[in-house]
């Protein structure tokens, strides 16, 4: 079974400066439970080629068991820089798509309709839609045939308004994640701050954090039973 893994191209900050990208734990712990569980793995972001690291992940984490396995394993780490791109993904083979978080995809994945489209396909064919932190904003272009955003009524969680008070990055973000989240339809379900959190609706599967990736994953592997 392949597992379609979604990933930002987007490398700075907002205004302030710094690099941005994809979240190291986010990608690490996920790929780690689902190629164990025997499932292969394709990356694709709204532009294709490189997907950047976040730096500030890769410091953080470049010591964690499973982060550091991803980061030597060349094969996959070329994988990240030639990312596919929407075109060249068949959506028929997918059972699972999966949005990394970082901060990088929310300034790309809202507005990337073709990955929306892949995401809509593959959930309208009985398979899972999955995120895990700020990734959950690559549901918001997610369309239903019957024109509702596959966010309605939905419960969901994501990286909070309160966590990125925290982190002093609110200012930097085009818009706050879990407010957009409730005014496409979503119940938002937020729990402490950097805590683990999980929200499975129906198939759905949504973390809220860094902390929540492994979980988030297991989750999914529990709904292909």
């Amino acid at each position: 079974m392949k597992v379609l893994l979604v990933v930002t191209n987007h490398d700075q900050l907002g205004n302030t400066g710094k690099k941005t990208g994809w979240y190291l734990p986010e990608v690490a712990h996920p790929y780690d439970v689902f190629k164990k569980a025997g499932h292969d793995i394709v990356f694709v972001s709204p532009r294709g080629g490189k997907a950047p690291l976040d730096p500030g992940s890769y410091e953080a984490f470049k010591d964690d068991p499973v982060c550091k396995a991803l980061l030597e394993d060349k094969t996959v780490m070329s994988q990240l820089d030639n990312t596919k791109s929407p075109s060249q993904v068949n959506a028929s083979e997918f059972k699972v798509i999966f949005y990394a978080g970082g901060h990088g995809p929310m300034f790309d994945l809202p507005q990337c309709d073709a990955i929306g489209k892949l995401g809509a396909q593959i959930y309208q064919s009985g398979g899972i839609v999955s995120a895990v932190c700020h990734g959950t904003v690559g549901l918001i272009p997610i369309r239903l045939d019957n024109g509702d955003s596959i966010l309605k009524g939905q419960t969901v969680t994501s990286f909070t308004n309160a966590e990125e008070e925290a982190v002093k990055l609110m200012e930097a973000m085009p818009f706050p994640l879990e407010t957009r989240l409730k005014e496409y339809g979503a119940k938002f379900v937020g729990m402490d701050n950097f805590a683990p959190n999980v929200q499975v609706s129906g198939r759905i599967v949504t973390g809220q954090n860094p902390a929540s990736a492994t979980p988030t994953a297991e989750s999914i592997l529990k709904q292909l039973r």
